[in-house]
């Protein structure tokens, strides 16, 4: 028979949060290792308790290849999304849509910088999800753009509606002074 939900909250008593936290600390590296040896993967744990004291997995004694590897991951990422913006700023102002070829340009450049053909299955993984958060943040940046360009059209159109009223005033004035001065 399983057990009931439990509310998630914050366990006030001291010692039964600290026995919790055990259990729980204990069963999350439990699972860690059962997923390192079930699906052959690199895996690093860190947690740090209430009272700052740190607990840690990885596969094996592999935790600095581990964070080399996460290092080198986040740089790449970075990388990636500050030169997808310098594209997009170089492409803004020429088209506000990017063209196919633009975009495959930048994937390709971004698969070879990876070395996609020496690969597994979870770095080819991971390389889609960033692709495909390189494609939301294009999205994005698009869907931005086109807005600011609809705004600054609209902007521009309500500068000309009053410049055409004041051209309509002073025509209108002119044309009275006119007609005073001919009717003198």
């Amino acid at each position: 028979m399983g057990r009931g939900k439990v509310e998630l909250k914050r366990i006030e008593d001291k010692v039964s949060r600290q026995v919790s936290f055990s259990k729980r600390r204990n069963g999350l590296m439990k699972k860690a290792h059962e997923l390192t040896v079930l699906c052959d993967v690199d895996l690093a744990l860190f947690v740090f308790s209430g009272r700052n004291k740190l607990y840690e997995f990885s596969t094996g004694d592999r935790m600095t290849e581990i964070l080399s590897r996460y290092q080198d991951h986040k740089h790449a990422d970075e990388a990636v999304r500050k030169s997808v913006r310098e594209e997009l700023t170089l492409h803004e102002y020429r088209d506000s849509v990017w063209s196919a070829d633009v975009l495959t340009q930048v994937i390709q450049r971004h698969l070879n910088e990876h070395k996609v053909q020496q690969s597994d299955v979870n770095e080819l993984c991971h390389l889609e999800k960033q692709t495909e958060t390189i494609l939301q943040q294009v999205r994005a940046i698009k869907t931005q753009m086109m807005l600011g360009v609809v705004k600054n059209l609209q902007d521009e159109q309500k500068q000309l509606r009053q410049e055409k009223q004041l051209m309509v005033g002073e025509v209108e004035n002119e044309l009275l002074i006119l007609e005073l001065k001919t009717k003198h």
